[in-house]
């Protein structure tokens, strides 16, 4: 990777992922678009562009003007907010996709875009869920991660497109709030932990899922897209994981922290029902064989630093 275009740069992933490639591959040559801007450090520390992924003529000139070699694809709706709203989010989603392949392809450009744990259903098995299984999600957006795996899948095979992907758990960051997905509940307790000592959880006790703290996710690109293409068996879906947890588990790793804390429950059926189809942990072997996916923070390790910046960030807010 030389030359990098970033859709999506705003978002819950895009914006730490834009500052870290910088970081590594130089401000000039990541370019950092959204439908939006705003004042984090993507939109205004490096090139800037206003980009509607639905666009897809705009996007192509975008890619030729910026002479990119590999289009990062982020822009999309998460689980909760397109089930509120799925025809928009079909059109979105897969539209922008199919405008960022068609970009790569046109540029012969390396490609990536993430796919999630969304893409498996009920039938899927929910204990160290294999690599390889049945996918039958019953979402809108897990309807979405599947169709994009296949997508990207296909544009590697019929076009020679270097299309590449992972597929996430939830995400934990303290740098972006959480916008819309069925997870956000792991990273709004650690904001109300420090805030009010207390949280109430729209996941039920006792539902496990996937999590994996941000600054693993973004080494997790990096190196997907670093690595030796003719060692990818599995190009766009890689099971991905750091670890698995509930509600009172992470609520216990908190009060190692923060002896007073308490949660108590108030369940969303919407995103329950959700986090009720979606598996309890997930098996990452294909990811650790392939191109050497480790992951460096377990729960309580995530916990001490999720705990400590965000003390930090929230103290400078109110100052």
């Amino acid at each position: 990777m030389k030359r990098i275009m970033i859709t999506g740069a705003l978002g819950q992933i895009g914006s730490e992922l834009t500052v870290k490639l910088r970081e590594a591959y130089g401000s000039a040559n990541v370019l950092a678009t959204d439908v939006r801007t705003n004042d984090s450090q993507a939109a205004k520390d490096g090139p800037f562009e206003i980009l509607d992924v639905m666009d897809g003529n705009k996007m192509a000139e975008i890619a030729a003007r910026h002479q990119a070699d590999t289009i990062i694809h982020m822009a999309a709706l998460l689980s909760a907010t397109a089930e509120a709203n799925p025809v928009f989010a079909w059109n979105l989603n897969m539209g922008g996709l199919m405008n960022a392949l068609e970009t790569a392809r046109d540029r012969n450009a390396k490609f990536f875009t993430p796919s999630s744990i969304g893409a498996f259903g009920p039938s899927t098995p929910k204990d160290d869920t294999p690599q390889d299984t049945i996918q039958r999600p019953t979402t809108m957006y897990g309807v979405n991660k599947v169709a994009g795996e296949l997508l990207a899948d296909y544009y590697f095979h019929r076009f020679g497109v270097d299309t590449r992907g992972l597929r996430f758990p939830g995400l934990i960051s303290y740098v972006t709030p959480p916008g819309g997905g069925t997870t956000d509940y792991a990273v709004e307790i650690y904001y109300e932990a420090i805030k009010n000592g207390s949280y109430t959880s729209y996941i039920d006790r006792g539902t496990y899922m996937d999590m994996m703290y941000m600054p693993d996710a973004l080494q997790a690109i990096i190196d997907l897209m670093e690595a030796d293409g003719s060692r990818l068996k599995h190009r766009n879906a890689f099971n991905v994981t750091a670890m698995s947890f509930d509600p009172e588990g992470i609520a216990a790793s908190i009060k190692k922290e923060l002896p007073g804390f308490t949660l108590s429950y108030n369940v969303d059926p919407v995103r329950q029902k959700i986090a009720d189809s979606w598996p309890n942990s997930i098996d990452a072997t294909a990811a650790k064989e392939e191109w050497g996916f480790k992951a460096t923070y377990d729960l309580d390790a995530m916990t001490k630093d999720m705990l400590a910046k965000l003390e930090t960030k929230l103290n400078k807010q109110n100052a």
